[in-house]
């Protein structure tokens, strides 16, 4: 009996497997580099981060956005100008507009409003002031 068509058969299936092996150690070569890359990329971000987070409470913070009324910024030149705290009888005076009880009103409650924003404060009941 000839074994030497078995024996070439097997050589083939051995250098077809052969091959298919070194084909697979490169994939996992490169597919190792590929995940050192996104491991060392990772880590980058992760510094990053930290960086940032530690330098942003260093900041200051924004300013809050005025409402969208044309009073609002010539308010805040008022109390620019003024060397204490303002009555909303004051502001409605430096403003132009008479020294109407409704034109009062209507500037005491734009002063309440940039309270709440943590622009002015009200140091007494009725005395505004600009937030230190």
């Amino acid at each position: 009996m000839n074994i030497r068509p078995l024996l070439d058969a097997l050589d083939l299936q051995k250098d077809a497997a052969q091959a298919l092996a070194d084909d697979l150690r490169a994939q996992i070569d490169d597919l190792q580099t590929r995940l050192q890359e996104a491991e060392t990329h990772l880590e980058h971000l992760a510094i990053t981060r930290r960086t940032v987070t530690g330098l942003a409470d260093r900041l200051p913070a924004s300013p809050p956005e005025l409402p969208e009324h044309p009073d609002y910024p010539r308010i805040l030149a008022a109390f620019n100008e003024s060397t204490g705290p303002l009555r909303a009888k004051d502001v409605c005076q430096a403003l132009g507009h008479e020294l109407l009880p409704n034109n009062i009103e209507g500037t005491r409650a734009k002063l309440k409003r940039l309270v709440k924003l943590g622009i002015l404060t009200e140091a007494d009941t009725g005395c505004f002031a600009r937030q230190q």
